[in-house]
């Protein structure tokens, strides 16, 4: 049996484990949301510690708290954002509208971890009381919108260098590979000639061009309703509180932030948290795409493309020997379907606000911060474990090369389309290649033929 201690808060007596940190409202939301099994993410807990000592050096400084419980609180507050604390954070993800659980998860954990450095009971909230003192001047209201966008912007910071590194991956291979012809496909169908390189170039580009919008949609979090209280009319806080508090939290979380021009837009207006998902929507489908790409360039090894080979990983089948499968870019794949569907989850809870509050925030905090933080694992381990040993077999891509149909492309000039397409259809019938018929042809001179139907200068027609 667990040793119990009791709490009373407005709506009567709660048991509590007895060295729990929390106490009677989050013992509530345990009891009353017992939903998924997932607790908050350590971003989100480490924004509100953030949030929460930024409040308690801006109240202490007003004088609107004593330097005893301002000191403590702030303590505390640190332990929370190191992480030391985790384990007392034990609210289920879907809970309450606005996250009041969560926040007041927090609320109690600081208060009660402020009263033990100053030696009262756990539960007791003599010296520290968590509404009081360590959620002066503060509601839900204004907390959790701040903690939900201070979270993202913190794990948007590990998602980026990742992203980097994945763009400078996707360039090695394509200077790597700058030299091997292949066939070019579209449709699924023979296209002119192409380097395996210069695919894996563009590949590259896509990674930068994801990050860069990201970074754009996650400036719009960076200006923050805190200090609007309740209604986003700031009641109960001091007139200095919100540029304090605000300042603040910019130096603990060494992040540019910024008080909203209007906190009541601030409270009513998650539209940034849409943006932000949108752009990690977007690079899901990218990632989806490329990871896609390279099951079928890697497809085989006897009966598939076999262009390309990746590192083999682990073995493939219970039944089959030897089978090695391309399961990094599966998990991208799957990961990829993941983030569409929380960007959908998000988009639909920020647009479920009503008048001053919008109260599906814990929805768009779960969702969001899942999306950065598998988006995080998973292309770290597809750039170290995957991109970084992919090799490519150039004998099957050269005889790609010489091999498609498409080469008659290069043919309409001289030619015509015309000519050029009955070209394509005898190539087809006879299994031979367009550069032999159009040389028994007599289509055009050798010195043509060596010209405009290598498969080199067609990736390169401008030089």
């Amino acid at each position: 049996m667990v040793a119990m201690r009791q709490e009373k808060d407005s709506l009567g007596l709660v048991d509590v484990p007895a060295d729990a940190l929390y106490g009677a409202q989050t013992a509530r939301a345990v009891v009353n949301f017992p939903i998924s099994g997932l607790k908050a993410s350590p971003f989100l807990i480490r924004a509100l510690g953030m949030v929460k000592r930024a409040a308690a050096e801006a109240n202490q400084a007003l004088g609107l708290i004593t330097p005893e419980q301002g000191g403590v609180i702030v303590a505390a507050a640190q332990e929370v954002i190191d992480g030391t604390l985790d384990g007392e954070f034990v609210v289920d993800v879907f809970q309450a509208g606005a996250g009041v659980s969560l926040h007041m998860n927090a609320n109690e954990v600081i208060a009660n971890r402020a009263g033990q450095i100053l030696g009262s009971g756990l539960g007791t909230y003599e010296k520290v009381h968590p509404n009081d003192h360590v959620n002066y001047g503060q509601s839900t209201n204004d907390v959790f919108p701040t903690a939900m966008r201070l979270s993202a912007l913190l794990a948007l910071e590990e998602l980026y260098p990742v992203l980097d590194s994945l763009a400078e991956g996707f360039a090695g291979k394509a200077a790597e590979f700058g030299d091997v012809l292949k066939a070019g496909r579209t449709h699924m169908q023979d296209a002119v000639p192409i380097t395996l390189g210069q695919e894996f170039a563009a590949y590259a580009v896509a990674m930068r061009r994801a990050k860069a919008f990201i970074e754009r949609a996650a400036e719009s979090l960076r200006e923050l309703g805190l200090g609007g209280s309740a209604v986003g009319t700031g009641l109960n806080t001091h007139p200095e509180y919100r540029v304090k508090a605000v300042a603040n939290l910019a130096r603990i979380s060494g992040l540019e932030l910024t008080p909203a021009q209007d906190l009541r837009w601030a409270m009513q207006s998650c539209a940034c948290m849409a943006e932000v998902s949108g752009a990690l929507r977007n690079l899901a489908l990218e990632v989806v795409r490329i990871a896609n790409d390279l099951r079928l360039l890697s497809s085989g090894p006897n009966t598939g493309f076999n262009e390309i080979h990746l590192p083999g990983l682990q073995p493939g089948s219970s039944i089959m020997p030897g089978k090695v499968n391309p399961v990094l870019a599966e998990l991208t794949a799957m990961v990829g379907f993941q983030v569409v569907g929380n960007d959908a989850a998000v988009a639909m809870a920020v647009q479920a606000g009503q008048l001053e509050l919008n109260v599906m925030m814990p929805a768009m905090a779960h969702n969001m911060l899942q999306s950065v933080t598998i988006l995080t694992n998973t292309l770290r381990e597809l750039d170290h474990r995957c991109v970084r040993g992919i090799t490519a077999n150039r004998e099957r891509c050269e005889f790609y090369a010489g091999s498609t149909i498409a080469l008659a492309t290069a043919l309409n000039p001289y030619i015509g389309y015309q000519k050029a397409a009955a070209l394509v259809k005898e190539s087809v019938a006879s299994g031979r290649s367009i550069v032999d018929l159009a040389r028994e042809q007599g289509l055009m001179s050798e010195e043509q033929i060596r010209s405009v139907l290598d498969p080199k200068t067609m990736t390169e027609p401008h030089g």
